[in-house]
């Protein structure tokens, strides 16, 4: 390899670590740090990857989340679900892949938001892309919850996603197909 061609390899790779690197930062320095769930259903996993922001003193629901707008169901990137099977999400297939989860807060009813667009910055939302809207429960919490969160109820082999923050708890049945 000529001295040219090495010092543009080096110089990328160099480039591209420099990167990573300061975009690992840029996410550790994020105020709404990234969470993972994971479960088993009929020993497939499944997943979701969201940031949790938090109240910080703020009126989350119907403000901050106003109602009847599309909301990215977390912060920052894209929230997205991973299944290694065929799911089925408050009466509506899903079929094995990788979604983003948005959610249409109101006042009464919720919907969760199954889209097939991934990849995406959270606020970048294509209607067009959606697999379906499904109704989720909402119920009061009798104490705030000052981060978002959302779990898969019960740990193991669920049979909800659950997502609480405020005095706000939402859930949607889920069940392996």
């Amino acid at each position: 390899m000529n001295k040219n061609k090495a010092f543009i390899v080096v110089s990328t790779v160099i480039a591209s670590a420099l990167l990573m690197m300061a975009y690992a930062q840029d996410a550790k320095s994020r105020p709404s740090p990234a969470a993972t769930i994971i479960a088993t259903l009929n020993g497939k996993t499944i997943s979701i990857a969201y940031s949790q922001p938090s109240m910080r003193g703020r009126k989350i629901m119907g403000e901050l989340v106003p109602y009847d707008k599309v909301w990215r169901t977390g912060a920052n990137d894209a929230t997205t679900l991973k299944t290694e099977t065929d799911l089925n999400i408050g009466g509506t297939n899903v079929p094995a892949g990788t979604y983003t989860l948005y959610s249409l807060p109101s006042a009464g009813t919720w919907k969760l938001i199954i889209n097939k667009q991934t990849g995406q910055w959270g606020t970048e939302y294509h209607p067009e892309q959606d697999l379906a809207r499904v109704d989720m429960k909402k119920e009061s919490l009798s104490s705030p919850v000052e981060t978002f969160v959302i779990n898969f109820e019960p740990k193991t082999n669920p049979k909800a996603i659950v997502m609480q923050w405020e005095n706000t708890k939402l859930s949607v049945p889920i069940s392996a197909k």
